[in-house]
């Protein structure tokens, strides 16, 4: 039977007035609001080549209503003429009133859209894409991070959202951040004042923190149109975390336990992010892959909460190289490195390691810069450069966010020794990693001091290709067997909402078993033909009954 939208409509009026869940809504309450309850959009997230996440919020109109039953549905087309699943479940206040639907019996490498229903009102439809599972020729992905909610506008997740032909857009971290106004970035100008205003420390507090940014229309656009990859970094807890505390947590100042802290972060995240639960017996379990095909395995890695002792306080400290001392902790770094070799042993093209910390090397004046970087940990970069080139695993390619800036550099364990590295040629990287700015967070608010040190650190650090200090964007990867090409897209503005010109800053590219950066010439080519973009807008009800009415 042709499962039409007025049937679905019908069939979800009648599952809300039957359902024995809703206890705490009379059938009067149960009446369709004159306010849509999807007040924080719909989003899609962690696409395996059969499955995907679906992601809304209700937002109950009675705060007596502890039980909320949800219809979703998912279409092969964007009219919703071929229903391919759908289904009814519930959410309750003991995940905020958040929904997750993890789809299955999906077809590889398909558009999807979907949507929700509850009191009476339908979702705005999103759209989402299951991931290849054999040959694929091309990808294309966007990444960016550091969403600072106070320090301007998404413009560039508004930039992202109409980019039609993307596969999926990767997440890499301070999705949110901790902080009260005025203590990193100041909202009272734009009217981007964070709620609560203070430090967020409880469960109630992140939950507030992670809707009041899900209320932005940039972002909400960005997670409707395309499926999302993502990982926290540190600021989703507090500032500078690590497996045992943070920079920006002190008990002394009546900021709690840590581990009770970092729980209520982490289950708002859960709750909040389009994102699977890999282990539900460990939480803080988020590190996963993905297999786009014969083409790509990405790996997500946490360089934060799992496994990282804590950061030294300066170059000078001799725990600085102590060997035992680890970043991603020994599980997670002995299966990513188990990750990399079944990677090469199936003859996946590239591999691409998500994580949130420059991976390079970078100094100032000849001393180390920053220590929360794995430059700060040593003896695990070392580790995993020394089984990158023992086992000659080609492709490997590292994608960070974190630094509120562009780079884009070759990898080796020594850039500094002529006779290792070689900065005309390349010769002696084993790898390359591409850095996307932030969303909205500052790295250096003076253009031209901005442009001056990047010279400096470019022409002091000679495996440095490119380094702007200054804009905020998002980096867009297109992918073949050939090479990878990153490219560098900046905003114009963040001060101006709906601004979403941008500019093409640069591009670098990585050939099949170069292992080294070269400038690219021009811009990739978009895909033909991409996906119908999720509609801007579902007809009013009635009219959409009228419709079916009418045909039939």
């Amino acid at each position: 039977m042709k499962f039409t939208r007025r049937r679905f409509v019908q069939s979800m009026g009648a599952g809300l007035a039957l359902s024995p869940l809703s206890l705490s809504a009379s059938p009067d309450k149960r009446k369709k609001s004159k306010r849509s309850p999807f007040e924080h959009g719909v989003a899609s997230g962690d696409p395996l080549h059969d499955q995907v996440i679906l992601w809304t919020r209700v937002t109950p109109a009675n705060p007596m209503i502890n039980i909320i039953p949800v219809q979703w549905r998912m279409s092969s087309d964007a009219e919703f003429e071929t229903i391919v699943s759908e289904g009814t479940t519930h959410t309750s206040a003991e995940v905020d009133f958040t929904v997750k639907i993890d789809t299955s019996d999906l077809e590889p490498a398909t558009t999807y859209y979907y949507q929700f229903y509850a009191f009476g009102h339908a979702s705005a439809i999103g759209r989402t894409r299951t991931l290849p599972d054999e040959h694929v020729g091309n990808l294309r992905i966007a990444f960016t991070s550091c969403a600072n909610y106070p320090y301007g506008f998404f413009n560039v997740y508004r930039m992202i959202a109409e980019r039609q032909d993307l596969d999926v857009v990767l997440h890499l971290g301070d999705y949110i951040y901790e902080y009260g106004n005025g203590t990193y970035g100041d909202g009272t100008a734009l009217d981007r004042v964070p709620q609560p205003d203070a430090e967020i420390i409880s469960l109630s507090d992140y939950r507030t923190r992670y809707a009041q940014y899900r209320t932005d229309p940039d972002l909400q656009e960005a997670h409707r149109q395309h499926a999302f990859i993502s990982i926290w970094d540190d600021h989703e807890v507090a500032n500078n975390a690590w497996q045992g505390g943070a920079e920006n947590h002190n008990p002394e100042l009546g900021e709690g336990n840590w581990l009770d802290r970092r729980a209520a972060a982490v289950k708002a995240y859960y709750e909040w992010i389009p994102i699977r639960r890999v282990d539900p017996n460990d939480p803080l379990k988020a590190y996963r892959s993905f297999r786009f095909g014969n083409l790509l395995d990405l790996i997500m890695l946490d360089t934060r909460l799992y496994g990282r002792d804590q950061q030294v306080p300066n170059a000078q400290d001799p725990a600085l190289n102590d060997p035992n001392r680890k970043l991603l902790g020994d599980k997670q770094a002995q299966w990513m490195l188990d990750k990399l070799d079944d990677s090469q042993e199936d003859e996946v093209r590239w591999r691409m390691l998500g994580q949130q910390v420059m991976f390079g090397q970078l100094r100032v004046q000849g001393e180390i810069f920053n220590l929360d970087q794995w430059d700060g940990y040593p003896a695990s970069r070392t580790r995993v450069l020394n089984h990158i080139e023992q086992n000659n695993i080609n492709n490997t390619i590292f994608l960070t966010g974190d630094i509120h800036s562009s780079w884009a550099m070759d990898i080796t364990d020594d850039p500094y020794t002529p006779g290792n590295y070689n900065a005309q040629s390349g010769e002696g990287s084993v790898a390359v990693e591409f850095v996307t700015p932030a969303v909205t967070s500052p790295a250096l608010t003076n253009e031209a001091q901005a442009d001056q040190t990047a010279m400096y650190l470019m022409a002091t650090n000679p495996h440095m290709k490119y380094v702007d200090l200054f804009h905020r964007g998002y980096v867009l990867l297109d992918i073949t067997h050939e090479r990878t090409q990153a490219e560098w897209y900046h905003a114009e503005t963040i001060t101006e909402q709906g601004n979403t010109n941008q500019v093409y800053a640069a591009a670098y590219k990585v050939y099949d078993a170069g292992n080294r950066l070269l400038i690219a010439e021009s811009p990739s080519t978009a895909k033909l033909d991409p996906p119908e973009p999720a509609p801007v807008k579902t007809p009013p009800q009635h009219e959409r009954d009228q419709q079916e009415e009418e045909q039939e």
